[in-house]
């Protein structure tokens, strides 16, 4: 894959619709896939607020059937995972045959749906570590952070290394704007995210709160470190130790952000499903597999489970 062109943006939401406009402010031919907004982004394009500047995009291609897309170097997957039995149907007619899917996803597994449906040679892997939220129809309100790790994913799970193909990519997202770091271990990124998307996410659904209101109490506080400490242990029994320091840093990062309602959260709130097989039931299921137990994860999987309005 050279430097992309043509971009396709699968779910245009907080995260796909504010790393979309971006890079169609910078330049990019990018192509935006859209279901409950399609009329109002047609007609009116996108308005993202930010602290970075406020910028609004009074056209944008926007499509509600992936079958009228073209096919482009790269789809950028923001979907949320719950939605992931519709890729097949879009991916096909997205990408071109060489063309690469970067997920933009929480949790562990989306790479290795992706691979069943175009080829484990095909895919890569984004966190992104942003704090947005969709606050209307085509009106993305940006409020911290907006680095993109990215790294290769590999079917065996081992790690794909800072290939050329990932280094243009990530040289064409920063030239949008876009904060990117490298990774040579795409799956040691992706537990390493689940140190606060695991306790956050979930307790804020659980204790109806956001995240300053956990840190500030010290009952939650602790809950919030057990669950962390039991995510770096199930990652060290996955071959993917994680460095004490690196939770330390989370922490007193967490504990410096704006309030802020995690996507789990939100989704409970608006009655929509949440994410919990990618976040909690994959890597509970790969701690098992490994050895080893999480106690009080799976006691807030459980809990999840009985308030989540796809059960």
């Amino acid at each position: 894959m050279n430097r992309p062109k043509q971009i396709a943006v699968i779910g245009t939401g907080a995260v796909g619709g504010y790393y979309g406009a971006l890079l169609q402010r910078a330049g990019f031919d990018v192509h935006f896939l859209l279901h409950s907004d399609y009329e109002q982004v047609r007609d009116h394009g996108l308005r993202i607020e930010s602290p970075a500047g406020d910028f609004q995009l009074t056209h944008v291609n926007a499509y509600r059937d992936p079958a009228k897309m073209p096919r482009c170097d790269v789809a950028l997957i923001a979907l949320k995972t719950t939605a992931n039995p519709a890729l097949p149907g879009i991916l096909p007619h997205v990408l071109k045959p060489d063309g690469l899917a970067l997920t933009l996803q929480n949790g562990l597994g989306s790479e290795d749906e992706v691979a069943g449906i175009i080829g484990s040679d095909r895919v890569s892997g984004g966190l992104c570590f942003l704090c947005s939220n969709k606050v209307g129809p085509g009106h993305i309100r940006h409020l911290d952070y907006g680095r993109i790790t990215l790294g290769e994913y590999r079917a065996d799970g081992s790690p794909g290394g800072c290939t050329p193909r990932l280094r243009r990519l990530g040289a064409a997202m920063e030239s949008a704007g876009i904060p990117i770091n490298l990774v040579d271990d795409l799956l040691l990124a992706r537990w390493k995210k689940l140190v606060w998307n695991i306790p956050f996410n979930g307790l804020s659904v659980v204790q109806d709160c956001l995240t300053d209101q956990l840190f500030k109490d010290p009952a939650t506080n602790r809950l919030c470190a057990t669950l962390m400490q039991e995510v770096a242990a199930a990652a060290a029994a996955c071959a993917r130790p994680i460095d004490p320091a690196f939770i330390t840093k989370m922490q007193a990062d967490t504990e410096q952000m704006k309030p802020y309602a995690p996507s789990m959260k939100l989704d409970f709130d608006h009655g929509k499903p949440m994410e919990l097989e990618s976040i909690y039931g994959h890597p509970l299921r790969a701690a098992t597999a490994a050895g080893i137990e999480m106690p009080e994860t799976e006691k807030l999987y459980q809990q999840l489970r009985g308030m989540n309005p796809a059960d």
